[in-house]
């Protein structure tokens, strides 16, 4: 079964426009499946493969020749010195759209080396795990996203299209041999490190931040490694893909209210793997519903638009007195300000923290993200309703 991903429609139509495509995202995200399945007349290589992988390194020239456009070029960031070959090959004639399309689950590492090589030749786009909008195209899945016991449920299971493919996947095997995988492949391919261990307790201690300000140093402090060890490893799971930072909202680019970005898990199956959360009646009596609730709504946004032609950015906001709105979304005429909450009672004291944001800030909406079906005001100019509604 083939799951139609969003981006599909804004990515064949950049592939008429680039000579290069790019798109990158976590490993099991569904990249290299929607590839094969729009571009069927592209030549298929995967970079996981050592023998395709030692080409590539060793004799980059020899490599494009005997696999020749148009080409798939999976996982790109196992030989990068491929990408000033295949500017070569592109300027050789700018026009020939649709050349190459590469994809990568190592985002930092890549895009160093994209926008050193091809600069002004390629798109990019970003391929997340399934949407709940991806979600509600399988058939009998579009009205379950209303039912709060199966909400729960994919929450813990997650968003990565195995779950969809194979129903019967054993969660906790996937995930467990997921860590494993990616500690070992991904992680010892950035960065030498040698005690894994201890940076799967890192993960660990991550987990349990979901959805709040990150205090880097208190974790370093308890997983009992430097500050900038922990510097190095955040940026390593948020280059692959595994945690995602939201940075806190400034209208002065010199004038910061809060340094700390919040931190989320990419995937919420991942994370309630992590805390032990297993079943919906868990997560319901669990102290970390709100904050993975959160993490759910934030990703979804996120994920939406990805595969919007938008340059809108998302944050947080929180002052120093502690008024914080959950999240806001700034387009160029304007901002959607959010606050969440895995309730569906919602009350007028839910809505302050937007009031007090929309007094010194315009806003296009201010909404109440929540399990509540209907639509309902609050205070003026603010109303509460299903977080699916989300703009």
């Amino acid at each position: 079964m083939y799951i139609p991903r969003k981006i599909e429609k804004f990515f064949l139509e950049a592939l008429k426009q680039f000579p290069v495509c790019l798109i990158t995202g976590p490993r099991q995200a569904g990249k290299s499946t929607m590839l094969r399945h729009t571009l069927k007349n592209y030549r298929y290589v995967t970079l996981d493969d050592p023998q395709m992988r030692k080409m590539a390194i060793e004799d980059p020239k020899l490599f494009l020749s005997t696999f020749a456009a148009p080409l798939i070029i999976d996982e790109i960031q196992y030989a990068p010195e491929l990408l000033s070959y295949i500017k070569m090959q592109v300027d050789q004639d700018r026009h020939n759209y649709g050349q190459y399309v590469l994809t990568g689950s190592q985002i930092f590492q890549l895009m160093k080396g994209v926008s050193e090589s091809l600069a002004g030749r390629v798109a990019i786009f970003h391929l997340y795990p399934l949407s709940w909008e991806e979600i509600g195209q399988i058939p009998s899945q579009e009205a379950l996203i209303y039912n709060d016991n199966h909400c729960a449920k994919q929450i813990i299971q997650g968003f990565y299209p195995e779950f969809f493919i194979t129903p019967n996947l054993d969660k906790y095997f996937w995930y467990s041999s997921y860590l494993s995988t990616y500690i070992e492949r991904d992680v010892r391919n950035i960065k030498s490190i040698t005690d894994l261990g201890r940076f799967q307790i890192f993960i660990g201690l991550l987990a349990a931040r979901a959805g709040k300000l990150l205090n880097l140093s208190e974790v370093a402090k308890e997983c009992g490694i430097t500050q900038p060890t922990a510097r190095d490893w955040l940026s390593i799971l948020e280059s692959t893909y595994i945690i995602s930072l939201l940075k806190p909202y400034h209208n002065n680019l010199s004038k910061r209210l809060v340094k700390s970005p919040k931190l989320y898990f990419v995937d919420t199956g991942l994370l309630c793997y992590l805390l032990g959360i297993d079943t919906e009646e868990r997560f319901f009596k669990s102290m970390e519903r709100g904050p993975v609730f959160e993490n759910m709504v934030v990703m979804e946004c996120k994920k939406r638009l990805s595969y919007r032609k938008s340059n809108a950015g998302c944050y947080f906001y929180r002052t120093a007195s502690g008024v914080e709105v959950d999240l806001l979304v700034e387009y160029g005429d304007g901002i959607d300000a959010y606050e969440i909450k895995c309730s569906k009672t919602l009350s007028r004291d839910m809505a302050q923290p937007l009031a007090l944001f929309q007094k010194e800030h315009p806003i296009k909406s201010g909404k109440i993200l929540s399990l509540q079906e209907e639509t309902i005001p609050l205070i003026s100019g603010i109303e509460g309703g299903h977080w699916s509604k989300m703009a």
